[in-house]
């Protein structure tokens, strides 16, 4: 009789459903909770004591046990708030219980194919870039900088220590080993973080960290500069030997842990007879990382391969390390204060009225775009305290800001603002002196092409579409703004008003056919209409309030703006563009520029300006797990977005619209 696809997973001991993303883990088999003979297979987690009653419930009923423990490649963090994303199951034994057989010996002892083994040398490195742990807290702990070798212990009572063939002992023999085998080096000892939290007792006391030599790592931070600088790696059971192992370190267990007695690691114990014909590094990262794992993508939840979860994982550590820890934000509605959680991710951030003082115990000021009461500027300055400026990103939503759409992409500018021309910002250095692999660029290229493919565009309003009058005169769009937006403020020394920039364009351009197009803001009834340009017909061919940017595009010969990002737009699309102003992508040989900035005099090309802005610069956020995800996977959110049905407003954003129309009067 063949067995169904899916099983019934009978789960008797409740308390592991506390692991909400377990049912995804495990589908398509589906979860039956409680004490249930008509299931297929009946679930334990490790070696608990919940786990030795759910054996002897399937002895019982003659079913099949399945023992489930957190992968070696979990989440960013513990806590409710993050859920493993990878499991391991077990239909033998528990891949650290040394005492009897387990599937994951079986995969390692077993045969691997060269496909296999390429995967786990390329798993090995992507490990190493990566910079992986079992959970990944962005900042790392700190490394000696003269020779060391690292001890890692382990909390008090933790059962793979007893099932890992060791006791409390092992642990000061390992401590003093490690003394004795490096006499000219120091020893970190690195502490276990349930042991800093107090959640647990270690194995070491006072007078062990005593010794000159040895010197205690206990900030819980990640561990992978101290494995990548180790000299050596002493264990007794714990994971840290196989991530040492990853990194190519010599490893030394004083106990029988999963990758151990293989003849990969110097063994002060004997190893079961079941494992000493030995193994590769390969078979056992492919058992441990592949064929041992199920993953799930963070974002909807879906099986994955581990390079996707892994990349995934990479990518919050790098964010969460590039900004302060505490951090305080001044003036944020509450609109925007949820959506900045959501962009500082892994900050501890409070939020203050703009007229508050700055409170003590906090790394930052955070601040929304040039928003700033100069008196915070001023007591930030004092206090040598960093301003994060936070403003739209170039890829922002369906929909508009100023209607409170929340973003999937926003910018934290440590110097400045991208619109700011009248100072640095993050952006324009990296344009000023960044450099650019051919790999890189060929991403960029990559990017700018699906977003022209895809029709991407900041806001991506959906709108009739336009053609172009008969003939061959030439086309020019001519792009409107809010006029008392600060991009305009900061960012046009000459021209500011949207009827002065029609009347210059004109002037450059008189044979040709002008199009103008007020902002959408503007039209939506958002914002206020700039002085006169209510009577921008004078001035052109056609006023245009509707129709899709992207497609206005493929329908003209140039584009004029004063700062608008329609211009960097348009130059992924290959249109001729004239700048009034000085926008981020001015000044760089790209576009014809009426105006001119010292610090800008390198010729770039555009898909290096395409890496700096939208690659480098912006921070881009799943608006399924509200973690951070790359610009390709941006597109995808927006491509979804687009083409899903139109949400009906809330109350809020109701409101906020109506208000918007009464401001405009």
């Amino acid at each position: 009789m063949t067995r169904p696809a899916a099983l019934r997973l009978g789960v008797p001991a409740r308390g592991m459903l506390a692991h909400r993303t377990l049912p995804q883990l495990l589908a398509p088999n589906r979860l039956v909770p409680g004490r249930r003979r008509d299931v297929d297979v009946l679930l334990a987690w490790g070696r608990r004591p919940s786990a030795l009653w759910v054996e002897r419930l399937a002895r019982k009923w003659d079913l099949p046990v399945w023992h489930l423990e957190d992968g070696l490649l979990r989440s960013v963090a513990k806590g409710k708030a993050h859920p493993p994303l990878g499991l391991m199951v077990d239909e033998l034994g528990v891949h650290f219980d040394a005492t009897a057989p387990s599937r994951m010996e079986q995969l390692i002892a077993g045969p691997i194919t060269s496909a296999e083994a390429d995967r786990a040398r390329a798993l090995q490195s992507l490990w190493r870039e990566q910079r992986l742990s079992k959970v990944n807290p962005p900042v790392e702990a700190e490394a000696p900088q003269e020779p060391y070798v690292l001890v890692v212990d382990q909390s008090a009572g933790d059962r793979s220590i007893a099932l890992g063939l060791a006791d409390a002992s092992c642990f000061q023999r390992m401590l003093q080993a490690a003394l004795v085998e490096h006499p000219d080096c120091t020893v970190v000892l690195k502490v276990h973080p349930d042991v800093i939290s107090g959640r647990a007792r270690g194995h070491f006391s006072a007078k062990d960290l005593a010794e000159p030599r040895v010197r205690l790592s206990a900030d819980g931070g990640h561990p992978a500069r101290l494995l990548e600088r180790a000299r050596a790696v002493y264990v007794v059971t714990s994971q840290m030997g196989f991530e040492a192992l990853l990194w190519g370190r010599p490893v030394h267990c004083f106990g029988m842990p999963f990758y151990a007695g293989w003849g990969l690691t110097h063994d002060r114990c004997e190893a079961p007879i079941r494992r000493r014909q030995g193994a590769s590094l390969e078979a056992l990262v492919h058992a441990a990382l592949v064929a041992g794992c199920r993953c799930i993508d963070p974002h909807r939840h879906q099986h994955c391969r581990i390079e996707t979860l892994m990349a995934a994982i990479g990518l919050q550590r790098r964010l969460q390390a590039q900004q302060p820890r505490r951090c305080v934000a001044f003036g944020f509605t509450p609109w925007k204060q949820r959506n900045l959680r959501r962009f500082l991710g892994g900050s501890q951030l409070r939020f203050r009225a703009p007229w508050r003082r700055i409170p003590q115990g906090v790394d930052a000021v955070v601040i929304w775009g040039r928003r700033a009461r100069p008196r915070l500027l001023e007591a930030a300055a004092r206090r040598q305290l960093p301003v994060l400026h936070v403003e739209d990103g170039f890829l922002r939503s369906v929909g508009l800001g100023a209607d409170l759409v929340d973003p999937v992409s926003w910018v934290v500018d440590h110097q400045g603002v991208y619109y700011d021309a009248t100072r640095p910002s993050d952006l324009e250095t990296r344009l000023a002196t960044g450099q650019w692999t051919s790999v890189q660029c060929q991403r960029a290229a990559a990017l700018r092409q699906r977003l022209v493919k895809e029709a991407i565009t900041k806001y991506n309003l959906q709108a009739e579409a336009w053609r172009r009058p008969p003939g061959n005169r030439r086309v020019v769009l001519v792009i409107g703004q809010v006029e008392s937006d600060a991009s305009i403020q900061y960012g046009a020394p000459g021209i500011r008003s949207n009827r002065a920039l029609l009347a210059a364009v004109r002037e450059a351009e008189p044979e040709a056919y002008l199009v103008y197009k007020p902002h959408p803001d503007v039209v939506a009834g958002l914002c206020r209409a700039g002085v006169g340009e209510d009577d921008a017909f004078e001035l052109c061919d056609q006023v245009l309030p509707q129709g899709s940017i992207q497609q206005l595009f493929t329908q003209i010969d140039a584009l004029h703006v004063l700062t608008s990002l329609a211009g960097f737009e348009a130059l992924l699309r290959g249109v001729e563009v004239h700048c009034w102003g000085m926008p981020f992508y001015a000044g760089w040989g790209l576009t014809h520029d009426r105006e001119c900035c010292s610090r800008r005099q390198r010729k770039l090309s555009l898909d290096e300006l395409v890496h700096a802005a939208l690659i480098d610069y912006p921070r881009y956020v799943s608006r399924d797990s509200g973690w951070f995800i790359t610009p390709e996977q941006a597109i995808d959110d927006l491509v979804a977005w687009r083409a899903a049905p139109p949400q009906r407003r809330t109350l809020v954003q109701a409101l906020f619209r109506h208000w918007g129309r009464l401001r405009r009067r």
